[in-house]
């Protein structure tokens, strides 16, 4: 299968993103992954989604960081769930749902996704430290409503509890991956998992 590619461009953000499912499961191979955005947390979380969902996946970002991490935060969400839509129209009928319960340390947390075409987020997190280096934990539901909307997904992330920020969001990002990967898997049959008969 060919790699869905996309590149944006606004007045406040630059993405060029590659994104195509790893093989792991069949050959044993590491997904390729390389990633830079200019925020090195934001590299670490999806290099972390990445490789625990077995995604082969490229992204080379630039923005205004120095007004606020924001723009590029949330637009990486939406360039990224545009991919997941793309690859999904390349793969035909999917598994469509997929979940994961992770654990990181202290935290642990869930990740539910519905590919179907009615885009929603169910965002439910707390943070015992507002600032994870020095980006604020708040962009995080900027950048899973993104990635909801555009990749027109049903996702619910779900934080059981935890008392350490960094180790929340990692957990919800690997989840995350996982979870898509396993929505995301094909179906033999040529129908929808749908009994509309149509997502």
């Amino acid at each position: 299968m060919n790699p869905v590619t996309i590149e944006r461009t606004t007045k406040e953000t630059s993405i060029s993103l590659s994104l195509a499912p790893g093989s792991r499961a069949v050959d044993g191979q590491t997904p390729q992954i390389d990633i830079t955005t200019g925020l090195p947390f934001m590299d670490h979380m999806l290099h972390a989604c990445a490789f625990h969902g077995d995604w082969h996946l490229s992204i080379q970002a630039r923005g205004d960081i120095e007004v606020d991490p924001h723009h590029l935060v949330e637009d990486l969400g939406i360039v990224l769930g545009s991919a997941i839509l793309q690859l999904q129209e390349q793969l035909g009928p999917v598994t469509r749902y997929g979940s994961m319960l992770l654990p990181m340390d202290d935290a642990l947390c869930e990740a539910v996704v519905d590919l179907c075409n009615r885009p929603y987020l169910v965002y439910n997190a707390q943070w015992p430290q507002p600032y994870i280096g020095s980006l604020d934990v708040s962009l995080f539901r900027e950048f899973f409503y993104a990635v909801a909307m555009n990749a027109r997904c049903n996702l619910h992330l779900i934080m059981r509890y935890g008392q350490n920020s960094h180790h929340i969001i990692e957990a919800m990002f690997k989840a995350m991956g996982i979870a898509l990967s396993r929505a995301a898997a094909p179906l033999h049959s040529g129908d929808p998992l749908s009994t509309k008969g149509s997502l």
